[in-house]
């Protein structure tokens, strides 16, 4: 059986490694953190803006000029990445690729999105919706007032507008806990107690439409938004925050618990520092955990450790970007990396990253590949900004089907 290294756990990673173990590879994961995926929104952002807000996001990607991912990868990867996910996780994500819907944002923005949890369904924003946006004392950096009056202010994406009213409640997990995380209230609510005392908070709150509150709705338990409107008699949703993410960590989870089932080895806090390469392959890579040094050879790598927040991508001292590995070929803006206008147009630096063919091996400018067997997918790649267009799980998603692609094609060759 032909084996594969997986590089990082993100959705790029595990996504790989779940498809590489579908093609038939002995698949491990490597990774030095926890992934990407806990801080995330736990939605799939395909391209919400291209620059103007997008409604088809499938169609817009096939616009996107090279370097940016989505003109290397193509959008049948992409299509194909995006039922993928809805395949595999058919519970837990919403929606479709060739429609966003608008979401509101921890601070009142509409955020677009391709696909959503089913916790978030009814505060889709459309015309004549009335919301209520519940604060809980005890939960902190959750502001209804700023949530409710921002969206009063703006359009929805079909013309009209929604009304939404700011209402706080008390609802204390721990005893005279004031401040308590997400994780604390995700971990009472998936408990039937603590939604029944929930719902009872609830039942208080004026209106007769959705109750938007903070996205802690239960990290075990799949159906607490359901059980909240059986006990109150409304629609009630959740509106994602800053990290952790409680809808990001069910998305993580539901991965990695897939990854454990199919007995997809995760080798976890592994650091790579090193690798052997001969005749244009990478034979092996070589780890650091607990200690000691481990080598781990491998047919077939897929690298998808993320970019300058996990440190695969880094600024010297002489302000020279570098991908820390394998000393990949990177995609490089002419001029300064970063410029002194933060509040005007993006920063060159986030466009840095590493160039590949459409197979997702890395290439020189010249087109020559690096390893014959090294593949690249997610935030390492360069030409896109994920965060403002709103793309990262799209790109994740259409690299990784598209690097196992080229790993299969190896495979029947070997």
């Amino acid at each position: 059986m032909s084996t594969a290294i997986v590089i990082g756990s993100g959705l790029a990673g595990l996504t790989a490694a779940l498809r590489l173990d579908e093609a038939g590879f002995d698949t491990t994961i490597v990774t030095m953190g926890l992934g990407g995926l806990q801080l995330s929104q736990g939605t799939i952002d395909v391209l919400g803006y291209a620059p103007e807000r997008v409604d088809n996001p499938l169609e817009a990607a096939g616009t996107r000029q090279d370097p940016h991912p989505y003109a290397v990868t193509g959008t049948a990867a992409l299509a194909e990445g995006i039922d993928w996910i809805q395949r595999t996780l058919p519970d837990l994500l919403h929606g479709d690729g060739e429609h966003n819907v608008a979401l509101p944002s921890v601070v009142g923005a509409m955020r677009p999105t391709a696909l959503y949890q089913p916790s978030m369904a009814s505060g889709i924003l459309r015309d004549g919706l009335d919301l209520s946006i519940v604060g809980i004392r005890q939960y902190k950096d959750f502001y209804p007032e700023l949530i409710a009056g921002n969206l009063e202010r703006q359009m929805t994406p079909d013309g009209g507008r929604v009304s939404a009213r700011a209402c706080w409640i008390d609802f204390e997990v721990r005893d005279g806990e004031c401040d308590s995380s997400a994780v604390t209230f995700a971990r009472a609510l998936d408990r039937d107690e603590g939604v029944r005392r929930l719902a009872w908070a609830l039942a208080k709150i004026p209106g007769a439409g959705p109750i938007g509150l903070p996205a802690v709705l239960g990290l075990k338990t799949p159906n607490v938004h359901e059980r909240l409107r059986e006990l109150v008699g409304r629609e009630v949703f959740e509106i994602p925050g800053l990290p952790p993410s409680i809808p990001g960590m069910r998305l993580n989870e539901a991965l990695r618990a897939l990854c454990t089932r199919r007995r997809i080895r995760l080798v976890q806090g592994a650091k790579v520092i090193g690798f052997d390469a001969a005749d244009s392959r990478v034979s092996s890579i070589r780890t650091h955990a607990a200690g000691r040094d481990v080598d781990y050879p491998a047919d077939v790598i897929i690298y998808a450790g993320g970019g300058f927040e996990s440190g695969a991508l880094e600024v010297t001292s002489h302000g020279r970007v570098r991908e820390s590995i394998f000393g990949l070929p990177l995609i490089t803006p002419d001029g300064a990396l970063v410029h002194g206008d933060y509040w005007g147009e993006e920063q060159p630096l986030f466009s840095v990253g590493v160039r590949t063919g459409s197979d997702m091996r890395a290439c020189t400018e010249d087109g020559h590949v690096v390893y014959e067997n090294l593949c690249v997918a997610g935030s390492l790649l360069a030409g896109s900004s994920r965060w403002d267009e709103k793309s990262g799980e799209g790109i994740a998603l259409a690299s990784a089907v598209a690097a196992v692609a080229t790993a299969s094609s190896m495979k029947e060759d070997q």
